[in-house]
């Protein structure tokens, strides 16, 4: 895999669990930057999926067991851990949708219509206007539906930000069809744009928080994040021949938070809950910080065993 990916995929496992971690830090600040984890994990979907080969439901079907087995086990687990109870939702909702994870929830939705853009050669051919024409229907919906009297626009667990997740796929599949005008031919106003606009976004949001007569202009954040992610992918391409003559010892540790991403993230929040109280920082961050990794590799094992199984006993019965 190209490399730049491989990092930004760490990259945003780190963002988002660093974004679960209030209580853990000494101030709730540091604790942030889980939306942008979330946009780059889209964007990297999209880039890893633009080449669609395979007809929908074998595609679509090994997506999604991919997907669901590690929810399945650390959600059974945590059911009979008592973490999870039934009343929020009952055991189709916990297994199958909306699950507990956000992330699930949206990337089982938004592959069927990333497919069809992907196998359509008129839509896949004009990635562009595709992106405008989401944005457009997103602001329609936004000035006409949307509750715009206080700030909720990054809320994950709302479905607006699907628009937002659907873009940045499109977004990472067009990187994918223009990888030679990117990768490798760094540019550093690229990586100043990014600073400025990391540094605008989150300013943003201090600013539609707590500003009432600006909340509703609340859009404005969503645009700034997505231009963002644009010029993260710009300077991270840029740079990949540089991150591959990384460290030896650098590159594993990436490569490995890389491999368990899916792990992590379904791992922490039981993790999250019981560690938080033990000590103070950095004494209870080490300690989380561990058991999640842990957790996320030994889950990953796991889950490749599932695989293999799967994979061989299809194997076998295609075979007859």
């Amino acid at each position: 895999m190209v490399f730049f990916i491989t990092f930004l995929r760490a990259l945003a496992a780190c963002l988002i669990t660093n974004a679960h971690y209030t209580g853990i830090y000494p101030t709730d600040l540091i604790a942030n930057g889980g939306l942008i984890g979330d946009i780059l994990f889209f964007a990297v979907s999209g880039y890893c999926l633009c080449n669609v080969k395979m007809s929908f439901l074998p595609w679509y079907g090994k997506r999604i067991y991919r997907v669901y087995i590690p929810v399945f086990i650390i959600t059974v687990l945590q059911l009979a851990l008592g973490y999870y109870t039934f009343e929020e939702y009952n055991l189709f909702g916990w297994l199958v949708y909306p699950t507990a994870y956000h992330f699930v929830a949206s990337i089982i939705l938004l592959y069927i219509p990333f497919y069809v853009v992907m196998k359509v050669k008129n839509l896949r051919n004009n990635l562009g206007l595709v992106i405008g024409a989401c944005f457009v229907l997103y602001m329609a919906i936004y000035i006409f539906v949307y509750d715009k009297s206080y700030y909720h626009i990054d809320d994950v667990h709302e479905p607006m930000i699907r628009f937002l997740f659907m873009e940045c796929m499109l977004l990472g599949a067009w990187f994918k069809q223009n990888d030679k005008k990117f990768r490798n031919k760094f540019k550093y106003r690229y990586l100043i744009t990014m600073i400025v606009l990391f540094m605008v976004y989150f300013a943003s949001k201090l600013l539609f928080l707590h500003g009432e007569s600006v909340v509703a202009f609340q859009i404005i954040n969503q645009i700034v994040i997505f231009m963002l992610l644009f010029f993260m992918f710009s300077s991270f391409a840029g740079l990949d021949s540089r991150l591959e003559h990384l460290p030896a010892a650098v590159k594993k540790i990436i490569e490995f938070i890389s491999s368990i991403t899916l792990e992590i993230y379904v791992v922490q929040y039981y993790l999250i809950e019981v560690i938080r109280p033990i000590g103070r920082f950095p004494i209870n961050w080490i300690l989380l910080t561990a058991a999640i990794i842990l957790s996320a590799f030994l889950l990953n094992r796991i889950c490749k065993l599932i695989y293999s199984l799967i994979d061989t006993c299809k194997n076998k019965y295609i075979g007859r």
